[in-house]
C-alpha cells in the first residue's frame, strides 16, 4: 500500500455524465426557465445545444448575455411556453 496516497481531482477517472430526459428534447430558440438554486430563477432562450445535450448555451432574457449550463452543474433547465 502507498504511503503517499494521492486524492488530487486531476488523478480521479472521468465519470459519465446523461443528461435529464427533458434536456435531450431541447432544441434552438426554445423558451426556458433557468433554475441554479431553489429562489434564483431566470428565463431565456435555447442558442445552442451540444449534440450529446450534455450542455447548453442559453441566451438570458434581458440583455444579460448568455450562459453555458452543463448538465453536471446542478442547474435545472425547464421548457416554458
Amino acid at each position: 500500500m502507498s504511503r503517499y496516497r494521492s486524492n488530487r481531482a486531476e488523478d480521479q477517472p472521468l465519470r459519465h455524465v446523461e443528461p435529464d430526459v427533458h434536456w435531450k428534447a431541447l432544441r434552438q430558440g426554445d423558451r426556458v426557465l433557468v433554475r441554479s438554486a431553489p429562489g434564483f430563477e431566470t428565463r431565456g432562450f435555447i442558442d445552442a445545444v451540444s449534440r450529446d445535450h450534455t450542455t447548453v448555451w442559453v441566451d438570458l432574457d434581458g440583455g444579460r448575455g448568455r450562459t453555458l449550463v452543463h448538465c453536471s452543474d446542478g442547474v435545472e433547465i425547464l421548457p416554458t411556453s
